[in-house]
């Protein structure tokens, strides 16, 4: 890893041509736009086009719709999201042709080797809400971050941002062990839970991924002290413990209803108090986690309390979207189980009469995988309309479908198209209910429909 690394750190110089392979992805996209920056020529390709295509060809970067050999030529290296494969016919291309392939992570490993403050925010849940706070924080801080979200931030304008400080702040992912090219000189570890099974073989090779992580950072560990199965992978190690339970090195207090407020308390004396406008003992525990790495920088309390208090949620996190029939229209990017519960428990403290939960899985392997916990929480909200599952990187090779799960979510409605649950979202709608669209697929282009 080392090695590849270090390689492709010679690519990365002004005056080189880099190549990005599913340039239109969260992470892909600001990297594209960074690597432009710094005075490289880049070029990229993806799928099909989106909004992320059309912004980064209207910043002067050329990107070709559809994986094709000859994208690759005149690339001096390409670097690839991890959803693609040795089998797509631009990493086969490029090897046919000795150009070098690195993966994503390899390059943001190569930008954060410049910082002297590497941040990194990793965990199942939580993590581009706990980024998006802390970025809030750094930049009341007057730090001048450079900053990598896997979402937008209304602040930045963007999911990204460059900044001239000696701190970088990036969202970490387990997903192909992709963290563990980084260089954190602070690891940060919202949770632990079986995901992306796809990948990992069970929970405990996602605990060893984890593991691996924390042990690269240089200067602190900070993770939650409420989680037994991050206690569990950090055992032995020295970190600073954040949560609600007394054991923690940090921790909340005297909390409001709604945990919209509450004193953190970092070793015994009171640091800052919180106040959020963002609703969920979820979303408490993503400040918690922010505080105490801001904690562990030597953040002044203010700037964290004026940033926690301006943090209004990052795009595609409970967004409000606007109204249909009188019901409140909101987007959130959950597709795990942990984070559908989060989700309903956030919006019950809202007070709307009825739930009503759009939800398109992500992935036929997660969705079989973790099928009977899916539909435990699916069962939780008044109404559920289910559309088809979102195939994202795979096949459906398990067979399974979204009709699956409606056979055990009693009255339940299965949509076949986002034109389907639009339709019958705007049928059902009422004064006084809130409508979710949740996944992270394009369930959102349902509720966006709604709204115009």
């Amino acid at each position: 890893m080392e090695n590849n690394t270090l390689a492709l750190q010679q690519y990365m110089q002004p005056g080189k041509h880099v190549h990005l392979v599913g340039i239109g992805g969260v992470s892909m996209r600001p990297l594209g736009l960074v690597l432009k920056g710094m005075g490289l020529t880049v070029s990229g390709s993806d799928m099909n086009s989106s909004v992320s295509t059309d912004e980064l060809i209207a910043q002067g970067i050329q990107v070709a719709i559809g994986h094709r050999q000859e994208n690759v030529q005149g690339a001096d290296c390409v670097i690839r999201t991890a959803a693609v494969h040795n089998d797509n016919p631009e990493i086969a291309g490029a090897r046919a042709a000795g150009i070098p392939v690195f993966e994503r992570a390899q390059a943001w490993g190569v930008i954060m080797k410049a910082y002297q403050n590497a941040i990194c925010i990793s965990g199942t849940h939580g993590k581009t809400t706990t980024t998006s706070m802390m970025a809030h924080i750094l930049m009341e801080a007057a730090v001048d971050p450079t900053v990598m979200i896997g979402g937008y931030l209304p602040l930045l304008r963007s999911g990204h941002r460059v900044g001239k400080g000696d701190t970088i702040l990036l969202e970490s992912c387990e997903y192909c062990d992709s963290f563990l090219n980084f260089y954190p000189s602070l690891a940060a570890i919202l949770n632990i839970e079986a995901d992306h099974l796809d990948y990992f073989k069970d929970l405990e090779d996602v605990k060893k991924s984890f593991r691996k992580f924390a042990e690269l950072s240089t200067n602190g560990i900070v993770a939650n002290g409420d989680d037994a199965n991050t206690v569990d992978t950090l055992r032995g190690l020295d970190y600073i413990s954040f949560g609600f339970g007394e054991q923690n090195r940090v921790q909340a207090v005297n909390p409001s209803d709604d945990w919209r407020s509450f004193d953190v308390v970092c070793g015994g004396k009171v640091y800052c108090r919180v106040q959020l406008a963002v609703y969920g003992r979820h979303n408490a525990a993503n400040a918690l986690a922010a505080a105490a790495v801001a904690w562990h920088l030597g953040i002044d309390a203010e700037a964290v309390e004026r940033g926690l208090a301006s943090f209004r949620g990052a795009g595609r996190r409970m967004e409000f979207k606007g109204t249909c029939n009188g019901a409140d229209v909101y987007d959130d990017y959950a597709h795990h189980p942990g984070e559908l519960a989060a989700t309903v428990d956030a919006v019950r403290a809202m007070g709307y009469k009825r739930i009503i939960f759009a939800f398109q899985p992500h992935t036929y392997t997660r969705t079989s995988a973790l099928f009977d916990e899916f539909v435990e929480q699916l069962r939780k909200p008044e109404i559920v309309v289910l559309a088809e599952i979102y195939a994202a990187r795979e096949r459906n090779t398990v067979g399974i479908s979204s009709r699956d799960l409606a056979a055990q979510i009693p009255g339940s409605v299965y949509c076949a198209t986002l034109p389907e649950v639009s339709q019958c979202l705007r049928d059902l709608a009422q004064p006084g209910d809130v409508i979710l669209t949740v996944g992270a697929g394009d369930i959102y282009r349902a509720g966006e429909s709604l709204v115009k």
